[in-house]
């Protein structure tokens, strides 16, 4: 438990200095890594050689968290806290590093980065340069769960990260140009979703150094009784701490550490009242959070060329550019280096002095080892049920209808009641809209606000998260998933969008960490995309959108798997496989409407291991076929059944064969992705050369790009969603986007050379059934029955 009833001692005057000393070094090898690239220690004078060519990184920041770290540091080591640093400000790499690096972890780590001159050397060079590191608290930062490349998330990752773990502290520093993001605004939230009985605490410091890259930021300027009220508002009781003279820095310290042992004095007791049960009933606990007000670029050049630069938009970069050209630059940089005074930080050989190598915490409670920053090292299987046991009986294909998410809802439940510490449910107010409300026969969702008579399953201990801010529930499940446990996010098709750019970065952090030794494999991130486009017919075109299986697509192969299961029992399968997985982007799209039912569970099993195969109960033909119907996704099999059926009446001596695809990856060659099908077996399903209609669920060019290396690509006539829909009857939308049965069977008309106009009239006549079937749907207002309650054909 973070804190104690009586607060340690204040630090001394003396102590105090030591903390100093410590900022002061960590300030010098964030200006280090900035700047050179060789003389680390400046035993000889500063010369352009010495700098890098190219100078990138940010400065403007990194005092401000250095600072943060250093103190953060005297209280883990006091209390002895379990703790976490989230460096929110994008470009805080440098700080992270060198923090890293003075604890000892980033040696340990990176055993060639010695603690002394040496090492320094190599520490200062690889920072933003060919080969080396980049300027954020990347994967390969010790301690990092949180990039910052991308802004925003540095307060929702702290907040996943407490989830189900009762000691932790994550201490997250958020910039102030930070807070301006939505995401970021939407993650103040916290407090009414913390269980302080069962999470940890997370401890927020906005840092308002007043500019972004070249203007004021919002928060910084706002008044402060204004902000205050803001803070309040948003449920966390504010405490402050303002530099007030940049040179005399000891004050600073002196408040800092004060408020710090305060606000952790506070968690402490909102803790313990709540273990023991003598906390306020239906009341969130006001959790204590730190306002630092210090002038941007602390402790850099207070004026270049003639223009103020600390406390302004001018630190927030480099602030002394074109050091190797402009003598005046090189020497106010030697100046500034020299500042910090080394020789009371490091010996001659480059080595910590043993005093400030004293204040970093022990072991893994440096921050930057501590195992829950690399999850995987704690990451443990989860217990699942059997999901053959939840099988959906199908004594004939395509005859009963079952909803696939209704029966997934009943698997996860017993998942949930199973790993009541290491898997959570996310969704956005959709979890029994979606049909999984199941779950809340194991738990309720997570609420800390009043609870009112007429709620549903609200509790504060519950593990299903609802909130309407996917970006929120994202960086959340992130936040969970990076220190070592799993989840799933369901959500609406159409707004999966909302966080492409956050799949985006955890795309890029899965990657990088694949080829960084020391990280661990961790749970993959999984979504459950349900209310779908073909059955969002009733909310209109603004709910009508596929397109996040394509942004999905676009990943690394090595990350990204996409699988449509057509009924319940391959959703089950393709489920139980997607909890098992480490290390992908896996997306399931599954439907919560009763849809028809096709394979038996052991069926189900086989068919979803292949990734795709030959319906031969759906074909009307084991041998060469003269079109293969394909589908991938539940309302495009069904109507590529529809059309084969069709088929069968009017052209019985038609050859047809019917193939489904669940694993959209199998489509792509192997040499593209690792679960693509070999040119041999691709052509002996989809054939050589006779043209394949195939039905896709999501947009028809993602089809083609997958498979244009096959052979017989310029056969594939792919049929799915083309920007076409509105508030109609579900049939009515299939037949706007062409997808519908009767489009289907005349493309194969069109494109079987043996029919062509001899067919004409056939052709004709399923136009006409087209015509007919708007119609109805015009003077009805719904879909003629015999189409909407189609089923499968028994022989």
């Amino acid at each position: 438990m973070p804190g104690t009833a009586t607060a340690p001692s204040l630090p001394t005057d003396d102590q105090l200095a030591l903390i100093d000393r410590y900022w002061r070094a960590a300030n010098y090898l964030a200006v280090g890594q900035i700047y050179l690239l060789d003389n680390p220690l400046l035993e000889e004078p500063l010369a352009p050689e010495h700098v890098k060519p190219r100078l990138l990184g940010h400065w403007g920041t990194t005092p401000g968290l250095n600072f943060v770290y250093a103190h953060c540091n005297r209280a883990i080591r006091e209390r002895d806290l379990d703790a976490i640093f989230l460096a929110g400000p994008g470009h805080g790499g440098p700080a992270v590093v060198a923090n890293t690096y003075l604890e000892g972890t980033y040696s340990e780590t990176y055993p060639h980065i010695g603690q002394n001159g040496e090492g320094l050397r190599r520490l200062f060079r690889q920072f933003s340069f060919p080969g080396g590191i980049p300027s954020h608290a990347a994967p390969e930062t010790p301690g990092s769960i949180n990039e910052g490349g991308e802004l925003g998330y540095s307060l929702m990752h702290a907040t996943g990260a407490v989830f189900d773990d009762p000691d932790l502290v994550a201490f997250c520093t958020i910039g102030d140009g930070e807070a301006e993001t939505g995401p970021l605004a939407t993650s103040w939230h916290a407090p009414a979703f913390l269980d302080p009985v069962r999470d940890g605490a997370v401890l927020p410091i906005l840092h308002l150094n007043g500019y972004k890259i070249a203007n004021p930021t919002v928060l910084a300027r706002l008044p402060r009784e204004q902000l205050r009220s803001l803070i309040r508002g948003w449920g966390w009781e504010p405490f402050e701490v303002e530099v007030t003279d940049s040179d005399d820095r000891m004050p600073a310290h002196r408040a800092f550490a004060e408020v710090l042992d305060a606000v952790l004095d506070r968690i402490a007791e909102i803790q313990t009242a709540a273990r023991n049960g003598t906390a306020a009933k239906g009341e969130p606990p006001l959790w204590p959070m730190i306002v630092l007000r210090s002038p941007k670029g602390w402790t850099g050049p207070k004026v270049v060329d003639g223009q103020q630069v600390e406390g302004t938009f001018r630190a927030h970069q480099v602030p002394l550019s074109e050091v190797r050209t402009n003598p005046e630059h090189l020497a106010q940089l030697e100046t500034w280096m020299r500042s910090y005074r080394t020789e009371e930080l490091f010996d001659a050989d480059g080595v910590l002095l043993p005093e400030l190598a004293a204040l970093a915490p022990e072991g893994e409670r440096r921050m930057g080892a501590n195992p829950v920053t690399n999850g995987g090292l704690l990451l443990k299987a989860l217990e699942l049920p059997d999901f053959r046991d939840y099988a959906v009986r199908v004594d004939a294909p395509g005859s009963g209808q079952t909803s696939a998410t209704t029966v997934l809802g009943d698997w996860l439940r017993d998942v949930m009641h199973l790993n009541p510490t290491r898997f959570r449910l996310f969704g956005p107010d959709e979890t029994a809209s979606n049909r999984l409300q199941a779950v809340f026969g194991a738990t309720d969702r997570a609420w800390q606000e009043p609870i009112l008579d007429t709620d549903d399953h609200l509790a504060p201990d519950g593990r299903v998260m609802e909130v309407l801010s996917e970006h929120l529930l994202q960086g959340w499940l992130e936040g969970y998933l990076l220190t070592g446990r799993h989840g799933m996010l369901t959500t609406y098709e159409a707004f999966a969008h909302i966080i492409d750019s956050m799949v985006n970065q955890h795309a890029k952090w899965l990657h990088d960490i694949n080829r960084i030794p020391w990280r661990r494999d961790i749970a993959s991130l999984n979504y459950l995309i349900s209310s779908h486009v073909w059955r969002q017919d009733h909310n209109g075109s603004s709910h009508q959108d596929p397109g996040f299986i394509d942004h999905v697509v676009n990943k690394k192969a090595e990350l990204a798997r996409v699988y449509l299961p057509p009924d319940a029992n391959c959703l089950l399968s393709v489920a139980d496989h997607a909890l098992r997985s480490r290390q992908y982007i896996n997306v399931i799209v599954a439907g919560k409407q009763p849809q028809l039912d096709y394979l038996t569970m052991d069926e189900a099993v086989a068919h979803c291991t292949r990734g795709l195969g030959i319906w031969s109960w759906a074909s009307s033909t084991d041998g060469e076929p003269d079109v293969v119907l394909a589908a991938a996704g539940e309302i495009p099999t069904m109507e590529t059944l529809a059309a084969a059926d069709l088929l069968r009446q009017h052209l019985p001596d038609l050859q047809v064969r019917v193939v489904n695809v669940v694993d959209l990856m199998r489509l792509q060659s192997p040499d593209e992705h690792p679960h693509g099908l070999d040119d041999t077996e691709f052509d002996a399903v989809f054939t050589s050369d006779k043209p394949v209609v195939f039905a896709f669920h999501g947009y028809p060019t993602l089809v083609h790009r997958l498979t244009y290396k096959r052979a017989n690509h310029g056969q594939f006539h792919v049929h799915g969603y083309i920007e076409e829909g509105t508030t109609t009857t579900p049939f009515d939308m299939v037949m706007m986007n062409r997808l519908d049965r009767f489009s289907l069977a005349m493309d194969v008309i069109d494109r079987v050379p043996a029919l062509g106009s001899s067919q004409a009239a056939l052709r004709q006549r399923f136009a006409d059934a087209r015509i007919a079937a708007r119609a109805y749907t015009r003077e009805h207002g719904e879909d003629d029955p015999a189409i909407a309650n189609w089923t499968w054909p028994r022989s």
